[in-house]
């Protein structure tokens, strides 16, 4: 009668998984990380690869059109995107931003070229509103441009024209996930 009981206990407590492997501390650490790999935010462009230079159509002294924006792996509960592109090699005491967009819906995967879609877009340090290419100044090297994407738990409560800092201000307690794409421009 003992072992019978022994037994039950023992199917009973495999049956709730206190003898599975599967639900040690490190087994679910590892799940929770193998999620986030499968899950990493990434942005990419079909205009220029990551490191590489920027095409001149895209550029201050092309037709100064946004490249075309394309995501994945937004992680659960994005409900916004939110972009800033700028340039931290600028003679400048901060990053000169060539672009802010905000209210991206958490739906969306891409940006066509030259668009912002139904997204609301800040001032940039040109002092407009929209994107506003790579123009570094000659003969200062290459530059580097960092469009980086954040997915966002929350709708940012901005109108439109709002800053990179009130942005960032806007979002801070709220992102889920960021990536980063950079690419390069030099005038000589």
């Amino acid at each position: 009668m003992r072992t019978k009981l022994l037994l039950v206990a023992a199917a009973a407590l495999l049956a709730a998984g206190c003898g599975d492997a599967q639900n040690t501390p490190a087994a679910k650490e590892e799940a929770t990380a193998r999620e986030r790999r499968d899950t990493m935010l990434t942005i990419t462009s079909s205009a220029f690869k990551a490191g590489e230079r920027i095409p001149r159509k895209h550029t201050g002294e092309g037709a100064d059109v946004s490249p075309p924006l394309a995501w994945t792996g937004a992680p659960a509960g994005t409900r916004e995107f939110a972009l800033v592109c700028d340039d931290p090699d600028a003679p400048t005491p901060q990053p000169w931003v060539h672009w802010v967009l905000y209210k991206v819906p958490g739906d969306r995967t891409s940006l066509a070229e030259g668009s912002a879609d139904s997204a609301l877009q800040g001032k940039t340090s040109f002092g407009h509103t929209r994107y506003g290419g790579p123009m570094p100044p000659p003969g200062h090297g290459v530059h580097r441009y960092y469009f980086k994407l954040y997915a966002l738990d929350a709708p940012v409560n901005l109108k439109p024209g709002a800053t990179k800092e009130e942005l960032l201000a806007a979002m801070k307690g709220h992102v889920l996930a960021q990536a980063e794409l950079i690419g390069t421009y030099e005038r000589k």
